[in-house]
């Protein structure tokens, strides 16, 4: 540049370079945020793997459920999980078909007592009978790397990295008081009666069906004042996933409320 001496076209160049080094690094970090944001979104989406259909859901602190557990490790370590995380093996994580990514998870092995904390960023195992899988350090801890699969006792401990005493969890359950993750306030309405006995039959009936979701009965008035009872599965993250499920389904009739 004419006119400018030799060092301060250098620190001048150099501001220019760190300059567009920030905005380049800023914008890449609002499209990791936002591709971030689109996979969590994608997560809570029912979604059918082999013919079967599995509707992720809400969960609450101190929720508990058993089955099997297995563990996977080096064909997977690097592949992206379904959160869009990177996969490490090394890391305390595991999956599960339904509950919410980034819960905490207590993994209890019920054969030979070990226990271990993972965090859920991953979906699966799609095996019959086996209700989580966990990386392959979280295995080893549990003593999976030698037995293969084991009968374990799962129990919600946390959200995003924030885990819970098992004092305060023992406390919140004594005193009804648990801390549940909703995750919004989109439904189905699935049927409409005149008569409360009938609503509350039908929601029974969903309840069993879809053990995984929020059935509430709702009080409305017709058009001539008489009592309408609406029945309502909540606990939807969007009105397209409401509408997924609902398709997926084959609920005819049924159609999205919001609470």
């Amino acid at each position: 540049m004419k006119g400018i001496p030799k060092i301060r076209q250098h620190f001048f160049f150099l501001s220019i370079f760190v300059l567009m080094s920030f905005f380049s690094s800023g914008c890449s970090q609002k499209r990791d945020a936002i591709k971030s944001a689109t996979h969590q979104k994608a997560t809570m989406r029912a979604y059918s793997i082999r013919g079967k259909h599995y509707s992720p859901t809400y969960v609450e602190i101190g929720q508990i459920m058993t089955g099997i557990s297995s563990w996977y490790g080096p064909n997977f370590h690097g592949k992206h999980t379904s959160n869009g995380e990177v996969y490490d093996m090394h890391a305390k994580t595991a999956a599960h078909k339904t509950w919410p990514m980034n819960t905490m998870v207590r993994v209890t092995n019920l054969q030979n007592g070990k226990n271990t904390i993972v965090r859920i960023n991953d979906r699966g195992p799609f095996v019959k009978g086996r209700i989580i899988d966990c990386s392959y350090t979280a295995g080893k801890e549990l003593g999976l790397d030698k037995m293969g699969i084991a009968k374990v006792s799962i129990e919600v401990v946390g959200f995003a990295g924030k885990v819970q005493s098992m004092a305060r969890i023992k406390r919140d359950k004594s005193i009804h008081q648990l801390t549940r993750v909703t995750l919004s306030n989109f439904g189905i309405q699935v049927g409409a009666f005149k008569r409360e006995e009938g609503a509350y039959i039908t929601k029974k009936t969903y309840a069993r069906l879809y053990p995984q979701h929020i059935h509430k009965v709702k009080k409305f008035r017709d058009k001539d004042g008489m009592p309408l009872y609406r029945v309502w599965m909540m606990g939807f993250n969007t009105e397209e996933e409401a509408r997924d499920f609902k398709e997926s389904h084959n609920l005819h009739g049924a159609f999205i409320v919001r609470n």
